[in-house]
């Protein structure tokens, strides 16, 4: 992750076009023109471009070569062949320059070795590179336009990224119709070095940017862009369209859980996690842009409809519903105010129906009202067309309505109209007053319900998941010993006793199972499982035919050792005759388990080439595939989020009591898919693991059957060590107990997101005057978006250590460190309980935080501190902070640790 030099793409101080240019006079006109017109301040540069007769090149440093400029240019545009790139990049590294923009018109690419060959010559300056095949950039606030598009930007606050040229040409036309503008463009092509993470983390910290807008087919580094995702959209919305879905490869796997699962399915769950609005389409991309750039209400779940036609408001209030919107419950004292603008006995209410002939006046009169009352979030106005009556005053009212409510005291609400098949709309008033404006109920309501999404995606970040249960004790010394077994032996797959074994290991129930070895030990095993069940089941187990009820291997109800040696035989006679090449390595003997009031499920762990481990959830038994009732999720997995997984399915219905069928345990399904989660956290050398059928019912859950996979863990773009997960796992690494003065001990571990209560108990402890000086401003409300903040991190930018009372579980102290994108520079903090000050938890809490920032690779540790918090500026001196006034407030300190240094100091005796 870095955005380092990304601002002299942004906000270049000079630029060079460097050739010779291979893209014909026309594109070279196009540029100058767009520079001209966009009145770039900076110096400007032809570097070996030979300039047509057409072209006045006044204004520009004409120069041979980079070399020779009389200035380093900040951003280079190169317009040249692929096999010049190499040394251009050199010498835009050795002259200083910032960012070179491999510049096309179109879609366009470079060899591999070429690209390779640039990046080893950009390294040495940290010189950024975007593209090839970038149509350019835009930054209308900075009067910089280098984009090879039909229309230039108008300047705003939103920022698109995306690699095609023609999302990026479609983008910008249409904002341009509706008077929407950018904060930046960046066309990143064939993603060399500069990639989207690198963009959302830079337009995220982008003053000027209010929403950013995505389109991308793939991630080369899934982990880094979901970080910056994630980051972005605490603050703002993140939308993305996804293309190539067509393209994806067929999911294969030697499991159910490898075969269910398919990119794209991945990709939205991933999003989801990232707190990303998802869009399907072009249109759906607009109609997200148009609200949530022109909108700022908090919330929009509950809307009122005011339409002139029955018809229409109830068609509206349909789709929202299905949306999963609301119709709010309007007041009587506003159902009195909409009573005389309705039709003639008609009663006002939601959806309000307004006569067809109603004016501009009633309009206005109806949404002053329902936008007066608390109940509704926001109000979807539609006007179908009327004979009498001209849109345009319509759409006067509206805007009128828009522009006299924001004078009313209370919270911001939503306002969407649409006036059904105007064309063109008259949205110049509608435009000015920030009223999204649609040609249809279909149109409008989406647009409602992508400012619902976007606010669940925004909260859904923030939730705070509960704790899991105190005995949950795997042993995953234990598993990998046994995985490493497996693989040592030359296998890739688990027995059914080593899988039951796996299993136990992380606390997940199964039916007793055992694995024979043949037709005799079926017999023998059989007759000891009848002594204490009534039943049992025999299975072929072959690494070959994993699937048994495809092979017809399996048999169930078999009550006597004979019928259990009789049925091995013959499963094996039989397969062995149509399978002759497949290996049966024995027989899987179980316990019969009792189906009456329980439900099937399935889950497990797949693995996606892009994205890693993938957890799977959905309908259990043999027809897993056909059904397609699965929901996938990405480790590491909270309580919270493998509810929700589950919810994502149809067969999560059948959890709930009905039809005299009791309720089934569905918080015990969550607890196992949390442990599986943990698996794939614990053991990278598990690829694949079905349990098919997990059977559930009131009181908990039972595995029974279970294949597992291995491989060797293959590094992977942005992942450390052996790790395969696209998502930062708890760093439990960090987990260790701290000695302190007069023997005191506490342990310290990584806080975790299910931490609210103990941080809130925890402030209750400190004095006013200590959150003061921690704050810098009185803090009162320790409310959930507060402690979330706190609570939940991304251990990829962020670490926060909680000093734990081993006897009591309080909280006694906590110091973080949040990096830069750059992962250069980290900003701490540090609190320790008010009774404990003098004790040197804070003291041992800054050490240990100076180590992790060496582990990690940050160089520099800053922080900002009162003045009047003369003891902790007394200890970041004893620790060798240097300490400085802030150039923006002479009340605060900024102290600054050279983190190389400071280990050195740590380190001696």
């Amino acid at each position: 992750m870095t955005i380092r030099n990304l601002e002299a793409a942004f906000q270049p101080k000079s630029i060079a076009l460097v050739g010779p240019n291979r893209h014909g006079d026309a594109v070279l006109r196009h540029l100058l023109h767009r520079l001209a017109a966009a009145g770039f301040p900076g110096a400007k540069a032809l570097v070996s471009i030979t300039v047509p007769e057409d072209i006045d090149p006044s204004g520009y440093t004409i120069a041979s070569s980079l070399a020779d400029l009389g200035f380093p240019a900040d951003l280079v545009v190169y317009l040249g062949p692929a096999d010049l790139a190499e040394d251009l990049t050199t010498t835009a590294s050795i002259i200083g320059a910032r960012v070179v923009l491999f510049a096309s018109a179109g879609f366009d690419s470079f060899p591999e070795a070429t690209v390779a060959a640039c990046l080893r010559a950009a390294r040495p300056q940290r010189l950024r590179l975007i593209g090839p095949g970038s149509i350019g950039l835009a930054a209308p606030h900075a009067r910089l336009d280098l984009l090879v598009t039909r229309d230039p930007p108008l300047a705003g606050d939103l920022a698109l990224i995306a690699r095609s040229s023609a999302i990026v040409n479609a983008t910008v036309t249409w904002a341009k119709a509706r008077k929407l503008g950018f904060s930046g463009i960046a066309a990143v092509g064939q993603r060399s070095d500069v990639d989207v993470g690198d963009l959302i983390d830079y337009f995220a910290a982008d003053i000027r940017t209010r929403a950013i807008l995505l389109h991308i087919e793939s991630l080369s580094n899934p982990r880094k862009f979901l970080s910056a995702a994630r980051a972005a959209a605490r603050g703002k919305p993140v939308v993305l369209v996804r293309t190539g879905r067509s393209r994806d490869a067929f999911a294969t796997g030697k499991t159910h859980a490898g075969k269910v699962t398919q990119r794209d399915p991945v990709f939205e769950s991933a999003l989801r996690r990232a707190g990303i609005l998802r869009v399907g389409d072009l249109d759906e991309m607009f109609e997200a842009v148009e609200t949530l750039t022109r909108l700022r209400a908090p919330q929009c779940r509950k809307l009122a409809i005011i339409a002139n036609g029955r018809s229409l408001a109830t068609l509206a209030a349909d789709k929202l519903i299905h949306g999963g919107g609301e119709m709010a419950e309007l007041a009587e004292e506003t159902r009195a105010k909409l009573a005389p603008l309705g039709r003639p006995e008609a009663v006002p209410g939601n959806p309000m129906t307004l006569p067809e002939a109603a004016g501009p006046e009633a309009f206005a009169a109806a949404i002053g009202a329902v936008l007066a009352d608390p109940a509704p979030d926001g109000v979807l106005v539609l006007a179908a067309p009327n004979p009498f009556i001209p849109a345009g005053d319509i759409a006067q009212a509206i805007a009128a309505a828009a522009k006299a409510d924001l004078k009313r005291l209370g919270r911001r609400k939503t306002l969407i109209a649409a006036l059904i098949g105007e064309d063109p709309l008259p949205r110049s008033a509608l435009d000015e007053a920030k009223v999204p404006v649609f040609a249809s109920p279909a149109e409008a309501v989406r647009a409602v319900l992508h400012q619902i999404r976007s606010a669940e995606a925004q909260e859904a970040l923030m939730a705070a998941p509960p704790s899991l249960p105190a005995d949950f004790t795997p042993e995953p010394d234990k598993a990998r010993h046994l995985l490493r077994h497996v693989l040592a032996d030359g296998r890739t797959m688990l027995d059914p006793r080593e899988t039951a074994d796996l299993l136990a290991a992380y606390d997940i129930p199964m039916i007793e199972t055992h694995l024979a070895a043949d037709c005799d030990a079926v017999r023998a095993l059989a007759l000891d499982i009848l002594t204490r069940h009534a039943a049992l089941v025999v299975k072929v187990w072959s690494p070959d035919l994993p699937f048994k009820s495809d092979i017809d291997g399996l048999r169930l109800r078999l009550t006597s050792a004979e019928a259990a040696e009789t049925a091995a035989r013959d499963m094996a006679a039989a397969i062995m005759a149509k399978y002759p090449q497949a290996r049966i390595h024995g027989f899987t003997v179980q316990a019969m388990h009792d189906a009456r009031q329980t439900l099937e499920v399935f889950t497990g762990i797949a693995d996606e080439p892009l994205f890693g481990p993938v957890m799977v959830f959905g309908q259990g038994g043999t027809s897993v595939e056909v059904s397609a009732d699965v929901a996938h999720e990405l480790p590491p997995l909270d309580l919270n989020l493998a509810d929700n997984l589950i919810g994502r399915t149809r067969v999560s219905r059948l959890l709930q009591a009905h039809r005299g069928q009791p309720e089934k345990n569905r918080a015990a399904v969550a607890l196992t898919l949390v442990k599986l989660s943990q698996m794939s956290v614990d053991l990278p050398e598990l690829k694949e693991l079905d349990i098919n059928p997990l059977a559930v019912d009131a009181n908990g859950v039972t595995a029974l059957d279970a294949r597992v996979v291995l491989g060797e863990p293959a590094r992977q773009a942005g992942r450390s060590g052996a790790s395969r997960l696209a998502i930062a796992p708890y760093p439990k690494e960090w987990e260790q107990v701290m000695p302190l003065k007069d023997g005191w001990e506490v342990f310290v571990r990584p806080v975790r997101p299910d931490d609210e209560d103990l941080f809130r108990t925890f402030f209750e402890q400190i004095s006013p005057d200590d959150l003061r000086l921690r704050f810098f401003a009185p803090v009162k409300d320790f409310n959930h978006k507060f402690l979330s903040r706190l609570t939940q991190l991304d251990y990829d930018r962020a670490m926060a250590l909680a000093a734990i009372d081993p006897q009591t579980g309080a909280l006694l102290g906590v110091v973080r460190l949040h990096a830069d994108p750059d992962h250069r520079t980290g900003e701490y903090a540090v609190m320790v309980r008010s009774d404990l000050k003098g004790r040197g938890l804070g003291w041992a809490l800054m050490k240990l935080i100076i180590r992790y920032a060496q582990v990690d690779g940050i160089e520099t540790i800053k922080g900002e501190v009162l003045k009047e918090n003369t003891s902790m500026l007394a200890m970041c001196g004893a620790l060798g902070f240097a300490i400085a006034t802030s150039p923006d407030d002479a009340a605060i300190a900024i102290v600054t640790l050279p983190v190389h240094a400071a280990v050195a100091r740590l380190d001696t005796p």
